[in-house]
């Protein structure tokens, strides 16, 4: 009777958008952050004293820690983005697909 249900659940169309739409997310979103993280590595490894340079006369900190703080917070937001996406829009999919099986 589970496999059953299993079947039943992994075909229905809106378990099949789900799984669809969320992996494409999924990818968007690790796509993006792989970029930025990347770009700031191959800055580190060609550019290491554009990095160094201080923020401003006079001040020790250097341009590549806000840069690196900037990646850490942008991690967080596209988290975020996603935490927003799957509590609304996949979730509503997933209580339809609830309702619709039983």
């Amino acid at each position: 009777m589970q496999e059953d249900l299993v079947k039943k659940i992994q075909q229905h169309p809106k378990y099949l958008e789900l799984v669809r739409k969320r992996s494409a997310f999924a990818w968007v979103l690790s796509l993006i952050m792989l970029v930025i993280y990347y770009t700031f590595i191959l800055l580190i490894a060609f550019n290491p004293a554009w990095l160094g340079k201080p923020v401003s006369e006079g001040m020790i900190t250097s341009i590549g820690i806000p840069i690196g703080m900037l990646i850490i917070i942008l991690a967080f937001i596209l988290t975020g983005i996603y935490v927003q996406r799957a509590n609304t829009e996949f979730d509503e999919l997933t209580k339809q697909i609830r309702k619709d099986v039983k």
